[in-house]
């Protein structure tokens, strides 16, 4: 654990608030510009597919993927983001699970604000059981606003009848559009990624004006989570939404769910993209493999020959 390894990386992070709302285009321009400069581990391949109507990125092992798949969803507040700025993380749990991974390149806000994100990760679940797949061989990950969709997603999955998948884990999920967190208060200033403007105003975009007291909006708030999978939450103390995970944590464990909560002190938001950076990054990806490794049953039905029609599709 370096104090000098975290404060570059604090220092590649913060930069000053700009005086007035940014335009989405370079919102989007600026993400991917820090996210090109994180890690994509060696070891690894990729091809674009599509999965259930959405482009997708499919990411597996460079000497081939054993039984299981992660499907990713990436962050990016709703408005921001792709598969191929979430690849340092994706391939990261690639190198170190051997499963492969299929990162769903959702609609963004405010082109298409709430529900459409969750629309299409839901349909993305559906093209993997439809092919097939079996959810004890699945598991649901993302990063903010997509460990936000990896729960909301669930949720939709169960409401629809859906059997769920395997596991979830989630990096610093976004799951209160209420901001109502103590963290959003106590961590402003210490979080070297977010202020409460900065996400109101991408917030505003994805929101669209519903009222955001709504468990697809608010789960860790509002949702009940009675029947989800093992859940692995992580998240690092300096980060205003803070909150958002260990609340969550702690309305799955009222309900009855097998639940990690697993915080890093002195580390900001997704600190797990800073692999080859943060110590505290590469044990972050160490403990979500072992749990991804736990849960993910290995005797899904037909898994190689479905991996192959995907792939082709």
């Amino acid at each position: 654990m370096s104090k000098r390894q975290r404060a570059q990386v604090n220092a590649m992070l913060r930069q000053p608030e700009p005086e007035g709302p940014l335009p989405v285009e370079e919102i989007r321009a600026g993400f991917e510009m820090l996210m090109a400069r994180m890690h994509v581990p060696d070891g690894i391949r990729t091809a674009p597919t599509s999965l259930g109507g959405r482009p997708a990125l499919r990411v597996e092992p460079d000497d081939g993927p054993r039984a299981g798949t992660i499907l990713y969803f990436h962050g990016g507040g709703w408005v921001y983001g792709s598969p191929r700025s979430a690849l340092s993380l994706t391939g990261q749990l690639v190198v170190r699970t051997g499963f492969e991974a299929y990162s769903v390149d959702y609609r963004l806000a405010p082109e298409h604000p709430f529900p459409a994100a969750i629309d299409d990760t839901l349909s993305a679940y559906r093209a993997l059981l439809d092919s097939g797949q079996d959810p004890s061989a699945i598991a649901f990950a993302g990063d903010s606003a997509g460990g936000g969709l990896a729960v909301t997603t669930c949720l939709a999955a169960r409401d629809a009848g859906l059997p769920l998948p395997a596991a979830l884990l989630t990096f610093s999920a976004g799951v209160d559009a209420t901001r109502t967190g103590e963290s959003m208060e106590t961590k402003e200033g210490v979080d070297p990624v977010f202020t409460r403007r900065s996400m109101e105003q991408t917030g505003a975009m994805y929101l669209a004006g519903q009222n955001p007291r709504q468990p697809l909006l608010s789960p860790a708030v509002l949702a009940d989570l009675t029947g989800f999978p093992p859940m692995l939450i992580q998240v690092g103390t300096n980060e205003i939404l803070l909150d958002d995970s260990t609340r969550l944590a702690a309305r799955a464990r009222a309900a009855g769910v097998d639940v990690i909560l697993d915080v890093t002190a002195d580390v900001p938001h997704v600190f797990q993209a800073f692999a080859g950076v943060l110590d505290e990054a590469e044990e972050a990806l160490d403990r979500a493999a072992l749990f991804l490794g736990q849960r993910i049953r290995a005797g899904a039905t037909a898994r190689t020959s479905t991996s192959r029609s995907l792939s082709a599709s």
